[in-house]
């Protein structure tokens, strides 16, 4: 009777481990990639980053998160009136990975660049403003994200 016993345990915990949602899920695909340079080289090879992790999740069939994150000097991404790579974005954002990049301003570099330069600035719609950059950084990356900087 023990071995029957044993037997079905060890089959039921077989099945439950092969069964989904109980097998070890996989671990997610999270990127934070860092912007802090006006550099359209810079910006362009983080563009080419999040794409190609993107194609490469995509094609595995596989979840992925990017979030490009800018402060300092790497605003100009994002800034509407500067960006030299906002076409770029804008066709990464709409085209096959809507749901997979994010793109965040920092409030405190928006802030510093309208009080030097004494006028509102605005952000590209695909973008958020955060509060900080550096912040959002560290709080991705306490929330197990990966870092990356082109």
């Amino acid at each position: 009777m023990k071995s029957l016993f044993g037997a079905v345990v060890a089959a039921v915990m077989l099945v439950l481990g092969a069964a989904p949602g109980f097998a070890d899920e996989a671990k997610p695909h999270r990127v934070a990639i860092q912007v802090d340079q006006n550099d359209p080289a810079v910006m362009n090879l983080a563009l080419n980053n999040a794409v190609n992790i993107m194609d490469y999740y995509k094609a595995k069939n596989e979840d992925v998160q990017v979030e490009i994150v800018t402060f300092g000097p790497g605003l100009h991404m994002l800034r509407a009136d500067t960006s030299p790579v906002k076409d770029r974005i804008k066709q990464i954002a709409d085209g096959a990975f809507p749901s997979s990049i994010k793109f965040a301003a920092c409030g405190n570099t928006k802030a510093g660049m309208e009080k030097h330069e004494g006028h509102a600035i605005s952000v590209i719609p695909e973008a958020t403003v955060v509060p900080s950059g550096a912040v959002r950084l560290m709080e991705l990356q306490a929330d197990g994200w990966s870092y990356l900087r082109p």
